[in-house]
């Protein structure tokens, strides 16, 4: 089995499917990207809660550096020139590396007023080469833009919360324009679309779960997509869905089957930056 990769603006190669754990407990961690690297996958989705973990499933491993990818992820309170760079270099101790495949400042938090010098912080990152490629996540189009206007460099990943029931059609159309790739976390909708009648059917038609039927629908989007799961059975099945494809009209239906499941707040989580893509004020 071969994931395919993604090739971002910059020339860096994203495998395209990953396993996520930014949610996993930190006990969990361990155990779980062990079980994720057994079973084929080769890019982990981390952030600064659980990077101990990831880092010491990657150590036993064996495997070499240059066969996996990491990407980990900047905090709020972290923003800024210089608690970016010390942020970072924490991480790097956490994970036991001496560099990261990607670096996302993981939400924009506008209201703070250093998103600027937090991307100043990350184009230094990755001058030095401690950061193959750097991305955003969470980001609507006003920060965005907000970014293109001021910085040497754009992003080259925008991972956002996705699924067929949260499409972001306007702003995955503003990343292509762009050539910025799109991440999806929360692929699955935190399990609510699992027993819509529409996907299941789709799914069965293929001999697949519903789960697997709705992460093949991202990858045929072009969709960097990292599910999460702690469960054995779970994180092999999502990775088992490179022999088969989706029609033409199994996209549309996947796409149409529902869009607005119970889902989870943005704006509770981080505190600001919501999730739609219409342009308004961004303070850097």
């Amino acid at each position: 089995m071969t994931i395919p990769n993604i090739t971002l603006h910059d020339g860096i190669e994203i495998p395209q499917l990953g396993f996520g754990v930014f949610q996993v407990p930190p006990e969990e961690t361990q155990a779980a990207v062990e079980l994720a690297l057994e079973a084929g996958y080769r890019h982990i989705d981390t952030a600064y809660r659980n990077e101990r973990g990831v880092g010491r499933a990657l150590a036993a491993s064996g495997l070499p550096r240059e066969d996996y990818f990491v990407t980990t992820k900047l905090w709020n309170s972290q923003q800024g020139y210089y608690p970016t760079i010390d942020a970072f270099e924490a991480s790097l101790e956490r994970l036991g590396l001496d560099h990261v495949d990607l670096y996302l400042i993981h939400w924009p938090v506008p209201t703070e007023g250093r998103l600027l010098d937090t991307w100043r912080a990350f184009e230094q990152i990755h001058k030095e080469e401690a950061a193959r490629t750097i991305g955003v996540s969470n980001f609507c189009i006003d920060h965005l833009e907000a970014l293109e206007r001021e910085a040497e460099t754009r992003p080259t990943v925008n991972q956002i919360e996705l699924h067929p029931g949260l499409q972001q059609a306007t702003l995955r159309a503003w990343h292509s324009e762009r050539e910025i790739a799109t991440g999806a976390w929360s692929p699955l909708a935190q399990g609510a679309l699992l027993d819509d009648e529409t996907i299941a059917r789709v799914a069965d038609g293929h001999g697949k779960t519903p789960a697997q039927a709705i992460l093949r629908w991202h990858l045929q989007l072009g969709n960097v997509v990292t599910p999460k799961s702690v469960t054995p059975e779970r994180i092999r099945e999502n990775i088992e869905i490179f022999d088969f494809e989706l029609s033409d009209e199994e996209m549309a239906a996947i796409g149409g089957s529902s869009q607005s499941p119970p889902g989870v707040s943005v704006q509770r989580i981080a505190g600001g930056s919501g999730r739609s893509t219409k342009r308004g004020s961004s303070r850097l």
